[in-house]
């Protein structure tokens, strides 16, 4: 659910926490890509803005976001005409259920999340249909974690080779989601191991697979994953604050 209405002294306060926020994001990549030997220029910053007001994510996109990506389709759905889509490319990130699907084709550029042969022939289903050809990324399962999302390490080629032959879909990358609870070290070999997958297939000559993103990092550990090899990071908190599920 998104948040309730904010007064108007309240969105302008929010509005300054954004500003002064994305600036402190903006130098970490900055120097994370340094210490990768990249520039800044090499990642991109996709904004996480589960929960967030329009108001208060239009404020980032002029204060310089130029990426955003929800998780939920229905808050999506609610939120979307009122995105500044001049400015701002809008992705969805969350897990997807098939039947959510029709939702998504030719509101978002990229599905960040597919992780399984039904889902993607859905994408590729509907994006027939309406004569669109519709970016993806795989979801790998790094950490083989039960009840989270994400296609396992071992079955990532056979699913890849699936899908790159659907119509109307493209491959352009991987998305993971390392434990929550795992130390850094963990998390820097999680990200090290998602880095050597995207590098393997990228020396592959695959139709319809284009490898030009790994998008891994949030909030609590996006330099880690640039320091390894992610040049998309998906920050949420860091920009727009802790989100507070009690306001619904």
């Amino acid at each position: 659910m998104m948040e309730k209405s904010l007064s108007d002294e309240e969105l302008q306060k929010r509005f300054q926490d954004v500003e002064e926020n994305l600036k402190i994001v903006e130098e970490n990549i900055a120097a994370a890509a340094e210490c990768s030997g990249r520039r800044r220029e090499d990642i991109t910053l996709l904004a996480a803005t589960k929960t967030v007001p329009v108001e208060v994510i239009n404020h980032g996109i002029e204060a310089g976001i130029r990426c955003i990506g929800e998780n939920r389709v229905q808050e999506l759905t609610e939120k979307y005409d009122g995105y500044r889509k001049d400015l701002a490319d809008v992705q969805f990130i969350g897990h997807l259920q098939t039947n959510k699907v029709k939702y998504l084709i030719g509101r978002v550029s990229m599905i960040q999340s597919i992780d399984s042969e039904k889902l993607a022939k859905e994408v590729s289903r509907l994006s027939v249909r309406d004569g669109l050809t519709t970016d993806i990324l795989l979801e790998v399962n790094i950490g083989r974690e039960e009840n989270k999302s994400g296609v396992l390490p071992e079955n990532l080629e056979e699913l890849l080779g699936i899908v790159s032959k659907m119509p109307n879909v493209c491959v352009k990358g991987l998305m993971a989601i390392p434990p929550a609870d795992a130390q850094p070290k963990e998390t820097f070999a999680y990200f090290t191991k998602m880095r050597q997958y995207f590098v393997d297939i990228s020396t592959k000559k695959i139709d319809n697979v284009n490898m030009q993103l790994l998008s891994m990092g949030m909030s609590a550990d996006y330099p880690m994953a640039i320091e390894a090899g992610a040049n998309m990071v998906r920050v949420g908190s860091a920009l727009f604050g802790a989100r507070d599920y009690s306001k619904k």
